[in-house]
């Protein structure tokens, strides 16, 4: 055995000799900065999405990706999987905060489990409309929340839109009342539980790919999404009943691994940061198009759709939700409410 000891660190030497050259081009030697990040290196890296390849969300991935791609020459690549191949959104994140994926796409919601702040932006009704959600996105404090998020080893990069959510049924749905008993999926978030209890149904935690097949087999009476989710997963061939309450308007999220952040130097750092900004516009102009479609779409294949009119109702059900996780964070909903 101890003929074996110099062989056996011989290949550890030449192993960890290779792992330090990992982010390199063929050919290419990485130069490094003073504060040792690699400049000039060549990186492929993976961004994870759930949703399929034409989503608004994906389509904004794309764009992000293509804005790297070009604007580093080919020299970092980002490769998107959508349609859930890498995983689940929460389990994504896990794999985010180890440096197993790069990057994803995630609603915030779930994200919540992660950072506490997050909740706030999954509060029933408070926000009024898109306009009044984007001016605060857009603000000094929206910034700020991405860039907490380092406290759990992922960094925040950009919000897309995800529209407003509303409940969908395999029963006919027209009120609040409708609700009582209901079997209602929603996502594995503790505050979209208590949402959902607040309004009297019985919420019952899904994995997305988990729900068409839910739906058709009874084990839930209904979910909650909005108009392009609804229309792109197939549900409404399930649920053909929508209320359309708008009971959370909550952003979705385009996030990096601390661990790959930390890789990258200064100047790619800021190159991925504003492409990431730069694909904004590209996701929500295919937002607003695509929710116009898809509510077009779920009418003409017979879905009945009714408006809430009345939010009192609702806004006073779900008032113990926004006492409870709104107290921690007064200052979020002072700059929510500012920017109203």
């Amino acid at each position: 055995m101890k003929t074996k000891r110099p062989l056996m660190g011989a290949i550890a030497v030449l192993l960890l000799a290779g792992a330090a050259l990992t982010g390199c081009g063929k050919g290419e030697t990485a130069q490094s900065n003073s504060d040792g990040k690699s400049k000039g290196a060549t990186y492929t890296f993976r961004l994870a999405d759930t949703h399929p390849p034409d989503y608004p969300t994906v389509i904004g991935d794309k764009k992000f990706a293509e804005l790297v791609n070009e604007r580093t020459n080919g020299r970092i690549k980002i490769e998107v999987f959508p349609s859930g191949q890498l995983g689940e959104e929460k389990a994504v994140l896990e794999q985010i905060q180890l440096g197993a994926i790069d990057f994803t796409r995630t609603n915030a919601n779930p994200l919540a489990e992660f950072n506490k702040e997050f909740s706030v932006l999954g509060l029933p009704y408070i926000f009024e409309s898109d306009e009044h959600l984007w001016r605060f996105l857009e603000s000094e404090t929206g910034e700020r929340m991405l860039n907490n998020l380092e406290k759990s080893r992922m960094k925040g990069l950009a919000y897309y839109s995800s529209g407003a959510r509303s409940f969908y049924s395999r029963n006919p749905l027209t009120s609040i009342d409708d609700l009582k008993g209901m079997k209602i999926r929603v996502q594995q978030s503790k505050l979209n539980i208590d949402l959902v209890s607040a309004l009297g149904a019985s919420a019952t935690p899904m994995p997305y790919s988990e729900v068409f097949s839910g739906l058709q087999t009874g084990v839930i009476d209904g979910a909650e999404n909005n108009f392009p989710s609804y229309y792109s997963s197939n549900h409404y061939q399930a649920a053909k009943h929508i209320l359309l309450d708008k009971h959370q308007r909550t952003p979705e999220v385009l996030l990096v691994s601390k661990a790959t952040w930390d890789k990258l130097s200064p100047e790619d750092q800021q190159i991925i940061k504003q492409a990431a900004l730069d694909s904004v516009k590209t996701q929500r102009e295919s937002w607003e198009k695509w929710e116009k479609e898809s509510e077009q779409k779920v009418k003409e294949a017979g879905v009945t759709i009714t408006e809430v009119t009345d939010f009192k109702p609702w806004q006073e059900a779900v008032k113990p939700v926004v006492e409870k996780y709104g107290a921690e964070f007064k200052d979020i909903l002072q700059a929510i409410e500012k920017a109203r």
